[in-house]
């Protein structure tokens, strides 16, 4: 199987994170892959920063930080960060700041809260059926946050996991 560049990935996702806002707004995209280790007999996570090459299989970290370089609070801030092509969502990552999410599953030209639905039409005993299902975290093709209140010099991160397809 062919490795994806770290550099591709993030591609993929800092140039509309950074579209998405003006000053005094800055964003920093960080992409890291996340590694179970053992140490001193117990499990925990190893995240590197910016790993060369990624394999399908392989579970990433996607972090934006968010950092207010004015000098007075900035309010209703949405950050919008893509999924990466050759990757799918798994979870929201669990040891940032918690705000106001919503999810896309058009490439981010709708988005809504979780758990969302969507419509399909499948065929039961031969007739066709419209039934309104829930969309799979693996489905969502763009995250988007709203920060309520980052004050003067104030930094937030966010981010979730994915996986390399």
């Amino acid at each position: 199987m062919k490795p994806l560049t770290s550099a591709l990935l993030i591609t993929l996702g800092t140039g509309t994170v950074l579209a998405q806002t003006a000053s005094p707004i800055a964003l920093t995209l960080t992409l890291f892959a996340v590694k179970s280790v053992t140490v001193d007999g117990k499990v925990t996570e190893r995240l590197t920063a910016n790993p060369g090459n990624v394999l399908p299989g392989d579970l990433l970290s996607q972090v934006v930080t968010v950092r207010n370089t004015g000098n007075t609070a900035v309010k209703n801030i949405p950050v919008t960060l893509p999924v990466p092509k050759n990757t799918v969502y798994v979870a929201p990552e669990a040891s940032m700041a918690v705000t106001r999410t919503e999810y896309s599953i058009d490439g981010g030209k709708s988005f809504a809260a979780a758990p969302m639905k969507k419509t399909v039409t499948v065929t039961e005993n031969g007739r066709s059926v419209t039934r309104e299902v829930e969309v799979k975290p693996n489905e969502y093709t763009a995250v988007r946050w709203f920060v309520s209140e980052l004050g003067a010099g104030q930094t937030m991160k966010l981010g979730y996991r994915i996986q390399v397809k």
